[in-house]
């Protein structure tokens, strides 16, 4: 999948979305849904809350797909990481790496990913080894 980063505005607090990290669990969409709403487009309106409801909102994102940016400042990744990495399974979803790790790929080819990285266990991504959010459609448990 394409490394596409998104920003949406509002003045003070600038939500920065990478799709391709999105796991599709939808905390964004059931904590602030006058924000976040997939049926329309654009799907982020971030004037419609307070910066601080976003950087809360954003504080429970699972995969690290959600970001933000304030008053020129570096990004900020409210996903937290520990000095120790940690792995968490999501119910019925993916694996959840909280951390810096280096990925080898199968071709040989290497990329560092930080913060959170959810990985598939369901098989059905198309962005493997990344979740893509397919688990739902194909009703994975586990």
């Amino acid at each position: 999948m394409k490394d596409i980063t998104k920003h949406y505005d509002a003045g003070d607090v600038t939500i920065v979305w990478k799709p391709a990290k999105c796991i599709h669990a939808a905390e964004c969409v059931k904590a602030l849904p006058k924000v976040y709403n997939p049926k329309v487009k654009p799907w982020i309106t971030p004037e419609n809350a307070t910066a601080e409801d976003i950087r809360q909102q954003i504080k429970k994102c699972p995969s690290g797909a959600l970001s933000y940016t304030e008053n020129n400042k570096p990004e900020i990744s409210e996903s937290k990481t520990n000095s120790m990495p940690s792995m968490q399974v999501a119910p019925n979803g993916p694996l959840l790496f909280h951390g810096d790790v280096e990925l080898k790929n199968a071709d040989g080819s290497s990329e560092v990913k930080s913060k959170i990285t959810a990985f598939c266990r369901c098989g059905g991504s198309a962005n493997k080894p990344y979740c893509d959010g397919s688990h739902k459609q194909k009703g994975f448990e586990g």
